[in-house]
């Protein structure tokens, strides 16, 4: 056990530990074999060139815009599903590693390790670790922010308030919500009954990042129909949220749970005068962002749970203060050396992972995600010919031959007017209603894939072209044969009747 006893008391190792334990969780099945709605958006857009994505963004996804950018780079050496997510398992690596330095610096090495160890078998964190998404990052940000504040109180400086405004700003710029991050900073120096140089340190930095980020925003507003889908969240979204960050097995988060209540009633003492606890930064970082959106988001929804995984960074951070309370007790008589306390410590990591490994074995599956993809490409590929009419229904499913290009090698798509690299949008734009049913007029059959939501019985598009798109279907032409898919369904027309003397013997083009 000595050697437990050694990595405990090693700041480098307390650090480094943890990152190993995510890097290796985050690399383990990385490439699923498919991609999901929105892993597809970043390989749509970050694959554009630089003019085309400035101009992307002026219309839609702004608050991705620098996240876009990054992958760009990145996307650039390779664009398959390692490349694409591999930044975010590096970005859930140092995040592992901030999270016990964290640790390490409010309540001791022994901290540390535990909440860098538990962030890292999280599958909470592993699953945001294996996205090709934005919110990895946002939370390693986050995290840094939240270090350089606790280095800010202890040691104010120009330089080092200068450094958490610009990790702030940093983290809004990669989604414009993790500015909420401020509000629970402002808790923890509240909680901390910091002096008045630190707070007006703090206001101004947070001022500055504020400033900084409102372009963003303003932006990011005028696109606000992009969430218009979104739905007020209630109870059945709080519990799920709890759960998960907790666990998601019953007896671990009841476990979890009951120890970050001792370590609320029981909070570590603070290593020094002028210094925060670590309740008072793992508490309001692990609440108040996603108490702030759940509130707002009654008035106007805005709630996901990705958008405020970066707070839960003070989950493991509190989880691991209520262990060590568990564990100071176990330092009595014989046991002083803390052989008990460094096991217990090392089993509980262990436990931990052990109970959760259905949950990581499920998540590196295809179907761990909302959609599957690789599955429509493969069919598509096997089903169409070069030169088969292609209807999408809504346009957005376009998105998949993007992604997927040798599925619809040849295909025509009918109702095409520009592509998505052309028109500064995501998904192309489609043809008005009289060009589309010229164009349709003279096909004899044509291939219509409908893309998740609109494979769905009853399922009626707002969109005049979509609508355009059944009426001709169901006026002209009447479905043979279909494969029914778990993100769409792909469905083949004939037409009803003979073709007009004028079309000839040839579909028109």
């Amino acid at each position: 056990m000595r050697w437990y006893l050694c990595v405990a008391r090693s700041r480098t190792a307390v650090v480094l530990v943890p990152g190993a334990v995510m890097l290796t969780l985050g690399l383990w099945g990385l490439e699923r074999g498919s991609v999901w709605r929105d892993e597809a958006a970043t390989l749509q857009v970050a694959t554009r060139t630089l003019p085309e994505i400035w101009r992307l963004v002026h219309t839609v996804d702004a608050v991705h815009g620098l996240y876009y950018l990054l992958m760009h780079f990145v996307l650039a050496v390779d664009a398959g599903e390692f490349a694409l997510r591999l930044p975010s398992v590096l970005a859930a690596t140092v995040t592992a590693c901030l999270v016990a330095l964290l640790g390490g610096c409010l309540a001791g090495p022994r901290v540390g390790l535990l909440a860098g160890s538990l962030y890292g078998v999280s599958p909470f964190a592993a699953y945001y670790a294996q996205e090709g998404r934005s919110y990895a990052l946002v939370a390693a940000a986050a995290t840094a922010a939240t270090l350089a504040l606790v280095r800010a109180v202890e040691r104010p400086s120009a330089g080092a308030w200068a450094a958490y405004g610009a990790l702030v700003t940093g983290a809004a710029w990669l989604h414009e919500l993790a500015v909420l991050l401020l509000l629970a900073h402002a808790v923890t120096l509240s909680a901390a009954r910091v002096g008045r140089a630190v707070w007006r340190g703090w206001a101004g930095a947070a001022g500055a990042a504020v400033l900084l980020v409102l372009p963003l925003v303003a932006v990011a507003a005028a696109q606000s129909a992009q969430v218009a889908w979104l739905r007020r969240p209630g109870l059945a979204e709080a519990e799920w949220l709890l759960r998960t960050a907790t666990g998601r097995h019953g007896p671990l988060s009841v476990l979890t749970l009951l120890l970050i209540g001792l370590a609320v009633v029981r909070p570590p003492a603070r290593r020094g005068p002028g210094t925060c606890g670590l309740v008072a930064v793992a508490l309001p970082l692990a609440v108040v962002p996603t108490v702030v959106l759940f509130a707002v988001s009654q008035a106007h929804p805005l709630y996901l749970p990705r958008y405020v995984f970066f707070a839960f960074a003070g989950v493991p951070l509190l989880t691991a203060a209520g262990v060590d309370t568990v564990l100071g007790r176990m330092r009595v008589g014989r046991w002083r050396d803390g052989r008990v306390p460094a096991l217990a410590g090392a089993c509980l990591i262990v436990a931990s992972f052990c109970v959760q490994l259905p949950l990581h074995e499920e998540q590196r599956t295809p179907l761990a995600r909302r959609d599957d993809f690789a599955a429509v490409a493969r069919v598509m590929a096997h089903e169409l010919r070069p030169g088969d009419a292609l209807l999408y229904v809504p346009m957005v499913g376009r998105r998949l031959a993007e992604v997927y290009p040798e599925s619809v090698r040849g295909v025509r798509d009918v109702s095409l007017r520009a592509t998505g690299r052309s028109s500064g949008t995501l998904f192309g734009q489609d043809v008005d209603k009289r060009r589309l049913g010229a164009r349709m007029a003279c096909l004899r059959q044509v291939w219509v894939l409908f893309y998740t939501d609109a494979a769905r019985p009853g399922w009626s598009p707002r969109n005049t072209t979509e609508q355009a798109k059944l009426a001709l279907l169901r006026r002209d032409f009447t479905p043979v044969a279909e494969r029914r898919l778990r993100s769409g369904v792909l469905r083949r027309y004939t037409r009803k009747a003979q073709l007009p003397a004028a079309c000839g013997s040839q579909d028109a083009p």
